[in-house]
C-alpha cells in the first residue's frame, strides 16, 4: 500500500518534490509536444492538486519553458530533466511525470490521451482506453 506521500526528483537530485496522495488522475499522453519535450513515444502524467504538491528543494534550478500559448513545462536547469507541466491560467493542478516519482502513487495509469497522434513504432497491449483528446477537464 502506498504511503500518504510520494516523493520524487530530477536525474541529478537538485529538484526534489513531494505529492500528498490521493492524486487526481494518471494518464499516458501521446501528443507531439510531450513526445518532443521528453524524447519518448509518450509521457505518463500524474495530476496533483496544487495544495497537495510541495517543491522540497531546487527552486533555483527549476526553469519553465512556455511550450504553447496556454502551458509551460518545468525542467531542471542543471540536468535537463522535464518534470512538470502546468496550464498558465489554470492554477489548481500541476502535472508531474510518473517516471520521476521515487515512491509508488495510489493510481495506475487509466488511459491513453491524444492517441490520434501516437507514434506508429510502439504497439500497445495494455487494454487501457484510448482517447483523441483529454476526456475530462484538466
Amino acid at each position: 500500500m502506498p504511503s500518504k506521500y510520494a516523493a520524487g526528483q530530477c536525474l541529478c537530485g537538485n529538484i526534489q518534490f513531494r505529492a500528498q496522495l490521493p492524486i487526481k488522475w494518471c494518464v499516458h499522453c501521446h501528443c507531439s509536444m510531450c513526445r518532443m519535450a521528453h524524447g519518448a513515444a509518450f509521457v505518463t502524467w500524474v495530476s496533483v492538486p496544487r495544495a497537495q504538491f510541495n517543491l522540497i528543494s531546487g527552486e533555483t534550478h527549476l526553469n519553465w519553458y512556455a511550450s504553447s500559448a496556454e502551458a509551460s513545462r518545468g525542467f531542471c536547469g542543471h540536468c535537463g530533466t522535464t518534470l512538470f507541466f502546468r496550464y498558465d491560467d489554470f492554477d489548481p493542478e500541476i502535472y508531474v511525470t510518473l517516471a520521476n516519482f521515487l515512491e509508488p502513487i495510489d493510481h495506475p495509469p487509466s488511459a491513453h490521451v491524444f492517441y490520434d497522434t501516437h507514434v506508429s513504432w510502439v504497439q500497445l497491449s495494455d487494454n487501457l482506453e484510448q482517447h483523441d483528446d483529454l476526456p475530462f477537464d484538466p
